[in-house]
């Protein structure tokens, strides 16, 4: 009985962390979007949100 009831629990705090982790970044994100600061570098410099994994692959290394 208690190791179903400590599996319950890993379970329970496993999907409250990702619903915790769901919440936070979508928070981030349209913080981000929303900001003075990303309004300007969106329209200024045309910045935009990478699509995919496009982050990963950045060029800044590639003198090394």
């Amino acid at each position: 009985m208690e190791l179903f009831i400590i599996f319950i629990s890993v379970i329970l705090l496993i999907v409250f962390l990702f619903i915790f982790y769901i919440i936070v970044e979508r928070a981030v994100r349209q913080g981000i979007n929303n900001s003075v600061i990303g309004r300007y570098l969106e329209e200024k410099h045309g910045i935009k949100e990478p699509q995919g994994d496009e982050d990963l692959y950045d060029d800044t290394f590639k003198g090394e």
